[in-house]
């Protein structure tokens, strides 16, 4: 490591914020974000990495940064460098179909939605791109509190509703769906939501205490206290640390290949029901990523049921598993369908193929576009391996249940 490179480690802050990382000549190699710029940027030099992150390293000769209020401004911060630059150990391995996206309904009471490269309408206003999705998904949270929105309202055949949804109970909606708030005021506030998550958070406040003075100006100190509350928790958001220092290797350098799941069902007639999940890295096996499920819901014998659950109650880990970039299914158009409405419904869009054996069982049928990162050859050893991981644990199940 230069003496140059050792000074500027020296001096990061244990502040929040984005790291911009040049090569010898000044061109921008990576972009990143960081709860605490120091301990982040001094893990790329303190221990041994994969390949793609050493290559990184070996190019450093400077490290720019800028300190955000908050973690979640450093998100909002990096894609926006990541849109304008598009530094070359961003991209690599992930082409711009891949990225993440925000853009909002076109309903009358519009709501933020997530939505991956390759979904993009051309028109549409989508900000972004992000890298990592429970990162956005935290961020909206915590935007939520500030700038409540429904998620009911465009979904209803007739407003208003007989009562409140909960999330108007807990303070996250501002009561769209039972006439509690204009249309006007919503979108008003749905404006000061892209606002912050375009980066644009000074003109946001700029705009909020020209709200406040309005609103005080006409004597309504109840809207202008809660003006003055949105511009509080958007100066103290870096007490929400959503960052987790120990996933942003994995998330902002994955690994060079592609995740793919497998996912099979064993049971006989229903009972000793379980299902798996396998996982493939690089087109091999990676066991220790391997995943059991014993059916809870599922009474008798469906298997497409089952599926549901597993693939569901799989999802409930996005945090802790990383997403992958295929899903295989032992099964047909039936299934394939099923799974991609589960993924709908966690406002995910993964491929999924199907692979069934044919009318005779003698064949192997596709069902989707296999990307051009594996192979018909490798699916087909997914499937095997699901099958025979899925076997293998029903039988453990039905031991133990026998010996009871």
């Amino acid at each position: 490591m230069t003496q140059k490179l050792q000074t500027i480690l020296k001096n990061l802050p244990e502040k929040p914020g984005v790291y911009l990382m040049k090569n010898a000549v000044g061109d921008l190699l990576y972009v990143g974000k960081a709860g605490s710029l120091k301990r982040r940027v001094s893990s790329y030099f303190q221990k041994a990495h994969d390949a793609r992150i050493e290559a990184l390293v070996s190019e450093i000769a400077d490290i720019k940064f800028e300190v955000t209020n908050s973690a979640l401004e450093a998100l909002v911060l990096e894609a926006n460098y990541i849109k304008k630059f598009n530094p070359p150990f961003n991209v690599k391995e992930k082409d711009d179909k891949s990225f993440l996206f925000i853009t909002f309904t076109k309903t009358k009471f519009p709501k933020p939605v997530i939505v991956r490269g390759k979904n993009r309408d051309a028109g549409e206003t989508y900000l972004g791109p992000f890298l990592n999705l429970n990162s956005i998904k935290d961020a909206l949270k915590v935007l939520r509190k500030i700038f409540p929105y429904c998620e009911k309202a465009g979904e209803a055949k007739k407003l208003p509703l007989s009562r409140p949804c909960f999330d108007y109970e807990i303070h996250l909606c501002p009561g769209a769906c039972i006439n509690e708030i204009s249309t006007k005021d919503y979108k008003k506030n749905i404006n000061h939501l892209k606002l912050f998550l375009s980066g644009r958070v000074k003109t946001l406040i700029k705009n909020l205490e020209k709200e406040m003075r309005a609103a005080s100006g006409k004597l309504n100190f109840e809207a202008a206290e809660k003006v003055k509350r949105q511009i509080f928790s958007i100066t103290h958001l870096q007490d929400v640390s959503f960052i987790k220092e120990d996933e942003l290797l994995k998330t902002n350098l994955p690994k060079t290949g592609h995740r793919i799941e497998g996912y099979d069902i064993s049971n006989i007639s229903g009972q000793s029901a379980v299902g798996v999940m396998v996982v493939f890295y690089d087109n091999e096996p990676d066991k220790s990523s391997y995943r059991k499920f014993k059916i809870r819901t599922v009474k008798g014998p469906n298997d497409f049921h089952m599926l549901k659950e597993v693939l569901e109650r799989r999802l409930e880990h996005a945090k802790d598993w990383p997403l992958p970039s295929l899903i295989l299914v032992d099964g047909g158009l039936i299934q394939v369908k099923m799974m991609e409405g589960v993924l709908r419904d966690f406002n995910l869009s993964i491929p999924v193929v199907g692979l069934a054996k044919g009318p005779e069982r003698k064949r192997n049928d596709f069902l989707g576009e296999i990307p051009k990162f594996t192979s018909e050859l490798t699916l087909i050893k997914v499937r095997d391996e699901s099958h025979r991981f899925a076997i293998k644990y029903h039988k453990e199940l039905r031991a133990r249940n026998f010996l009871k």
